[in-house]
């Protein structure tokens, strides 16, 4: 657990917090951000961060996503759901981003005391852990079969998914980033991902093999703590367990220098997108 802890015991870290920022708010600025981050601090220009963030009614789609034979049929379902849809720049599967969904982003420096993969996913694993050890429940790490974006680091308690962690490496910086399903039904946010997959595949044989979704296997916190959590009371559990772990937190918005490279970054995912949907009507 020691080792775990010593990424998440960092001398100072930079609070950003875009968890309350609204539905205005796109997810494509979101991985433009992170992307920032991950340039300075990889070359030493910021503390690490612990960035917070909400999109409302929003579908993250990862690449092989679009790669599926009726990817117009399958956002149209989504859109007519009332969901956005986006793709992002790294790997991973379709997640469902909404108002009871917090994203946290942890972004360290590369050279930090060498971290390899496992060993970011099992930081941010650990964080969840300490942020409720109050609820005494076993969280766990491994894959939840069944699950949208399943990954060896799905967080579960009991078999029940209600978390994922991804990560992204740039220019020297590390982004471990964790959804957490906080309020609402995590089987209901399953079924639009299913429906999804149902809409853009049609039985269909295709060279990637994605998830059969079953929608049980997933759920709010809230759901297995019986609990009625809200994001702010998680944000201030993660806020609180930094503090503890760490010698000082502060928070700091984008710097200017910062600002004009998020610039830059969010046009490449407006490109990105533009691109992937651009025969779509």
């Amino acid at each position: 657990m020691e080792q775990h802890l010593s990424l998440l015991r960092q001398d100072e870290w930079r609070i950003i917090d875009h968890s309350s920022l609204g539905p205005q708010f796109d997810a494509k600025q979101s991985f433009a951000i992170d992307d920032t981050l991950c340039t300075f601090v990889g070359k030493g220009a910021s503390s690490p961060v612990a960035r917070s963030w909400v999109h409302h009614d929003t579908i993250v789609l990862g690449i092989q996503d679009t790669r599926v034979p009726h990817l117009q049929d399958g956002v149209r379902y989504l859109q007519q759901q009332g969901y956005r849809v986006i793709v992002r720049n790294s790997g991973g599967l379709a997640v469902v981003l909404d108002e009871g969904v917090l994203n946290l982003s942890l972004i360290l420096p590369e050279s930090d005391k060498g971290i390899d993969i496992n060993r970011g996913y099992d930081a941010m694993w650990e964080l969840i852990r300490v942020m409720f050890n109050e609820y005494n429940k076993d969280i766990e790490a491994y894959e939840i079969v069944g699950s949208y974006c399943p990954g060896s680091y799905d967080l579960s308690i009991n078999g029940q998914k209600f978390a994922g962690i991804s990560q992204r490496r740039l220019r020297n910086g590390v982004a471990v980033q964790i959804y957490l399903c906080i309020t609402g039904s995590g089987a209901k946010r399953a079924e639009v991902i299913k429906g999804f997959y149902e809409h853009a595949i049609k039985g269909e044989e295709t060279k990637f093999t994605y998830p059969t979704i079953k929608p049980e296997t997933m759920a709010s916190l809230n759901e297995l703590l019986n609990a009625n959590l809200t994001v702010q009371d998680v944000m201030l559990k993660l806020l609180t367990t930094l503090k503890e772990l760490s010698g000082r937190i502060y928070s700091e918005g984008l710097l200017q220098e910062e600002y004009e490279t998020y610039e830059k970054n969010f046009i490449r995912m407006m490109e990105r997108n533009e691109k992937t949907f651009k025969d779509l009507t």
